[in-house]
């Protein structure tokens, strides 16, 4: 038998109480089942702790070693798990976040929500169209965490001791200008596209993939497409010059209207990560609830895509 912290608790009750009667009266057990408790606990450690007779029971010198240590562990285990709960009902502060992004519908919710949580706390932003990079930097110690997405089912950058949790998962959409000839349909296949240019913001995923082979399998090869900054891409998209995928939560500009494709062909999906060894994850949990609820407020002020979630539950915030 292993002893345990129990066990020394039952040594040091029958030592304070001078008798197994009087200590099993304080433990609120059975008298015969301290006996036989006291017994194990006295073979396992290789011989008696008392003398018990009828003036009750008296420490033997193997005894005394024994208490000699119990009363050193006791109060420490005490004590930790006192520090235990209270540090558990303590909220986890950090000195600062450092918070990586790219370009996407959550950041500046996340910001609003760690700042309006602890005032005072330095938070910094850094955004880039490079995934790789901003993992790079969580890995190397330089942000606390990222936000970024994923092609589908994709795998995040890898990075070395990354966490990541899902923050919600969006079907893509297309970007047409309002007097677009399809603008009045209700949702589009990708077929009907086939004879568009499009134009789409850098990246350094694996989307141009995806959607190269989501071309194929609607039958067609994309014509021109014109690689640019998403100020660009709007303008081209408003002139009628190309059309473009977004994401489901994009808030719309003048001239502009978002078709959902049938099927969801190409979807996204929107990851926090951070590094499992940094003292950022201490407060993970709190920073992905505050990312999750930034995600909904982006998904409540798009109404094509709040009615289209109505008909498609699956995608939407990840509880």
């Amino acid at each position: 038998m292993d002893l345990e912290i129990r066990h020394l608790r039952i040594v040091h009750a029958v030592a304070e109480a001078g008798s197994v009667t009087k200590a099993a009266t304080r433990l609120g057990l059975a008298q015969p089942s301290l006996t036989a408790q006291l017994k194990r606990i006295e073979r396992s450690l290789g011989g008696p702790l008392f003398e018990r007779d009828r003036n009750g029971a008296r420490p033997t010198p193997l005894g005394e070693m024994v208490l000699s240590r119990a009363r050193v562990l006791l109060p420490a285990v005490r004590e930790l798990q006192e520090d235990a709960v209270r540090f558990a009902n303590t909220p986890v502060e950090i000195p600062g976040y450092r918070l990586g992004a790219t370009h996407g519908p959550i950041l500046g919710g996340l910001v609003e929500r760690v700042t309006a949580a602890q005032p005072g706390v330095p938070v910094t932003t850094r955004t880039s169209w490079s995934a790789g990079e901003l993992t790079s930097m969580v890995s190397a110690g330089r942000l606390d965490f990222v936000l970024l997405g994923t092609c589908g089912d994709s795998p995040p950058p890898p990075g070395e001791s990354m966490s990541w949790s899902v923050v919600g998962a969006d079907p893509v959409f297309v970007l047409l200008a309002e007097d677009h000839p399809l603008a009045a349909e209700s949702q589009l296949d990708l077929s009907m596209l086939a004879d568009e240019c499009w134009t789409v913001a850098p990246g350094d995923g694996c989307f141009s993939d995806c959607f190269a082979a989501a071309c194929a399998r609607a039958g067609f090869v994309p014509m021109s497409i014109y690689e640019t900054d998403v100020a660009t891409c709007l303008h081209l998209v408003g002139v009628g010059k190309a059309v473009a995928l977004c994401q489901a939560t994009f808030q719309l500009t003048a001239g502009l209207v978002m078709m959902p494709l049938a099927g969801a062909p190409l979807r996204w999906r929107h990851l926090l990560g951070w590094h499992s060894e940094s003292i950022a994850a201490r407060v993970a949990p709190a920073v992905a609830s505050y990312a999750r609820a930034s995600y909904a407020d982006a998904v409540r002020r798009s109404a094509r895509y709040s009615d289209w979630l109505e008909t498609n539950p699956q995608f939407g915030t990840v509880p």
